[in-house]
């Protein structure tokens, strides 16, 4: 199939569900349909393969329940619907096994993981859309995994998701290029959403090599970890990772909040961290004793998290509201003090208002934190994104691009400084507050001051105005 005849039929699929499904559910359905038409692919392959030996394949989702047995059958529309909602979604709930088995059972027995079409028959003509859509070349997978890609942007403009686990990929690329994670290397994301930092960190180190090796292939597979907690989130990290051939044997549904940070090992923590953890959400108070400095902002538990997770030597790339970096109240200034004097605060990214947007959501103004765990923090490379020409903040119609970080990155690799980049001395900063808001002294060496013989001038002009009005006033009152 080519690639004109693949987009065509996966957008006909998203339009048929559009229609009959309201909001961001039509993308859980296709999520959980095009999930399993996948695993299909990949138990018929493993299934080949092992006749090829001589061996047999037991496979993990078996009939009548495989993909192809009920998408080929012929059903009257509440026969089908029934057999979906009554037979396949419990059996697929109450798979018991590990590795793969349990990683089904976790999807499928999510509350918010459901079939959402009441007609059979529109089910059965998506699903008969799905099926067309064949695998058989990385090209056919690449083309499907980025017409999923630009659907995911849509749950963040649903007031439901408020967009809280999907991350711009521009954002995501220059975060990865900057940590730069490397063959071998353990790599987690413990707020995994759509699970866009695996994918750009497993294509960081594709670019790196043309031919890697069977014990580097090995190696790979066991590089890549995340935590997910919701449902819809979990799915779709999942499907993401299966569209671009990730292992997803260390990809965990669990509160990443719920490990006690203070009892975590050497052996337990990871190389690389690359993540968005959620902003302003529900902190579950049974998990406070888990951490040395208590909170109730997510993001400042978040931050405490990477910092206790990650390896002698090892390199964290977080995205920070500012209130993190500005923020004076005692566990802010706690968690930052500890920060700067236990590891080595190197680069703070300032990105301007607009680059995470949700619908119904004030834009909020977010910074890009890199640390790693080495030496304390000697000096801070500052630099400020500077929005398109003309324009205040990047928008739903001009959202930010990979062209708008390369200067960025550029002048990152040798620290320079420029209008917009600036180095801060750790002697320079507060020791009362340890504030790290971003503040371009450049901007404030650039305000141009009026003449003081033309402030002076309306100052009088004001004055005999204000004498005017005065005896006005006074005639009226006589």
């Amino acid at each position: 199939m080519d690639r004109q005849t693949l987009k065509s039929k996966f957008k006909q699929s998203c339009d048929l569900l559009r229609n009959e499904i309201a909001s961001v559910n039509y993308i859980i359905q296709l999520s959980w349909m095009l999930f399993l038409k996948l695993y299909d692919d990949l138990e018929d392959e493993r299934e080949l393969k092992a006749e090829l030996k001589g061996e047999k394949y037991q496979r993990n989702i078996s009939s009548p329940y495989r993909w192809k047995d009920w998408v080929h059958r012929d059903w009257r529309s509440e026969e089908l619907i029934d057999f979906i909602n009554n037979k396949l979604f419990p059996f697929l709930a109450r798979l018991d096994g590990d590795g793969e088995k349990e990683l089904i059972s976790t999807i499928f027995s999510g509350n918010e993981i459901q079939n959402f079409l009441r007609d059979g028959y529109k089910l059965r003509e998506v699903a008969l859309l799905l099926d067309e859509l064949k695998f058989r070349s990385r090209e056919d997978i690449y083309v499907i995994s980025a017409l999923y890609e630009e659907l995911l942007p849509e749950i963040g403009e649903m007031g439901k998701y408020a967009g809280e686990y999907y991350t711009p990929r521009p954002i995501i690329r220059l975060m990865v290029k900057i940590i730069n994670p490397e063959l071998g290397e353990t790599i987690l994301d413990p707020f995994l959403g759509s699970a866009g930092f695996l994918i750009e960190s497993y294509n960081h180190i594709l670019k790196s090599k043309d031919v890697f090796t069977t014990k580097e292939t090995q190696t790979m597979n066991n590089m890549f970890m995340g935590h997910e907690k919701k449902d819809v989130p979990y799915l779709i990290g999942i499907m993401n990772l299966l569209l671009h051939n990730l292992p997803t044997t260390k990809i965990y549904k669990m509160d990443t909040f719920a490990e006690d940070i203070r009892k975590i090992q050497e052996k337990d923590r990871v190389n690389v961290i690359l993540t968005n953890p959620p902003f302003g959400g529900k902190f579950d108070e049974r998990y406070k004793t888990n951490f040395p400095i208590k909170s109730s902002d997510t993001e400042l538990m978040a931050l405490q998290y990477v910092m206790r997770k990650i390896k002698q030597g090892g390199r964290v790339g977080i995205v920070v509201p500012e209130g993190v970096l500005s923020n004076t109240t005692g566990p802010f200034v706690r968690v930052r003090k500890e920060l700067l004097e236990n590891y080595n605060v190197h680069t703070i990214v300032s990105l301007p208002k607009g680059v995470f947007t949700a619908s119904g959501k004030t834009p909020v103004k977010t910074n890009l934190l890199f640390f790693d765990k080495t030496t304390p923090t000697e000096e801070i490379w500052y630099y400020e994104i500077q929005p398109p020409e003309g324009m205040k903040n990047f928008t739903k119609t001009r959202p930010m691009r990979d062209e708008d970080w390369q200067d960025c990155y550029e002048k990152w690799q040798n620290r320079e400084m420029s209008e917009n980049s600036w180095i801060v001395k750790i002697d320079e900063i507060d020791k009362e507050t340890y504030e790290l808001t971003p503040r371009n002294p450049n901007k404030l060496k650039k305000k141009e001051y009026r003449p003081a013989g033309e402030i002076l001038e309306d100052a009088l002009n004001e004055e005999k105005e204000i004498m005017r009005l005065f005896e006005e006033l006074r005639e009226i009152l006589r």
